[in-house]
């Protein structure tokens, strides 16, 4: 046969009680820390990772279009001297002809 103590039976329903309270608080706390985590960083000017990975395509893009155009101006950099010398030549052939 069980005996019942009521002292027993008080005390336990007390902390059931209180381990209730204490997730709610807990449950509580945590989401308000959420909350202020999430104003705080929201206050930051964070971006999202879709905004960061379009700026890094198009920084990609521009960064080839430079070395295209790099490339085109080093290509016509190199002709520059050629032309230059041609030019020259023509005006040199020009005056020793013009003074005979």
């Amino acid at each position: 046969m069980q005996t019942q103590n009521k002292l027993i039976d008080d005390f336990v329903k007390m902390v059931n009680s209180a381990a209730g309270t204490l997730a709610g608080v807990g449950r509580e706390a945590e989401s308000s820390l959420r909350d202020k985590a999430k104003d705080f960083v929201g206050g930051m000017d964070f971006v999202s990772r879709e905004e960061f990975e379009a700026v890094k395509e198009m920084a990609a893009a521009a960064r080839d279009e430079a070395d295209t155009l790099k490339a085109r101006i080093d290509a016509l950099e190199a002709k520059k001297p050629a032309a230059k010398s041609k030019a020259s030549t023509s005006k040199t052939t020009k005056k020793s002809s013009d003074s005979n």
